[in-house]
């Protein structure tokens, strides 16, 4: 007779580990997607801020100095030059801040750079990005990259796809300010009347 009293409670104590179990994994599961939602979140928010800094970078490159028409078109010497440049006697922004990487949370970026001078810029994290294809078709590169580091803002967008495999060692994500290397010369941009950057230092042998 006791043991039949004693049932009903032990299904209860079944059916409240179910409840418990199928809570604990709706909440992991809601918390999985909650941090995808938010990575994609922040991939958005680097494609936009990349797309600004390339968009920065064309608008300094295709600008000749005000002193001296004649001057050869030029790629900023760093992220600072965006935001004013020293070639005009006015203010001339290109920019409007050096954004916060999405990414990192910190305001440095990797610099992709030819004779010294800035080309394009990428993150500094080596996190694997969700978005493997779908890109627009400046940023077609970036299909199935495997960090985000590797989407390398450039002008022309195409820039970064056309050098050689050797120069992503002399770019490797640093922080701003402890990027001094210089990959091989590239393409110049395709626009009528553009003049070819600097040609870059031959590396050491």
């Amino acid at each position: 007779m006791a043991f039949c009293e004693g049932r009903p409670f032990g299904f209860a104590y079944l059916w409240l580990l179910f409840v418990v179990a199928f809570v604990g994994l709706g909440l992991s599961l809601g918390a999985e997607f909650y941090t995808t939602g938010q990575q994609r979140d922040k991939e958005r928010e680097l494609l936009a801020m990349g797309r600004q800094f390339r968009q920065a970078i064309a608008r300094y490159y295709e600008t000749q100095s005000a002193a001296n028409a004649a001057t050869p078109r030029q790629y900023p010497a760093s992220l600072e030059e965006l935001l004013q440049d020293p070639r005009s006697v006015g203010i001339q922004r290109h920019l409007r801040q050096v954004f916060v990487d999405p990414m990192t949370g910190k305001a440095e970026w990797g610099l992709l750079k030819v004779a010294g001078r800035i080309v394009g810029v990428h993150s500094l994290s080596d996190k694997l990005p969700i978005k493997q294809d779908g890109f627009e078709a400046d940023d077609a590169g970036f299909r199935g990259s495997e960090r985000y580091s590797d989407w390398v803002f450039s002008y022309p967008a195409d820039l970064s796809i056309k050098l050689p495999a050797s120069v992503g060692a002399a770019n490797s994500p640093a922080p701003v300010a402890s990027i001094n290397g210089t990959p091989p010369a590239v393409p110049a941009p395709s626009s009528p009347g553009a003049v070819a950057p600097p040609a870059a230092d031959k590396p050491a042998p």
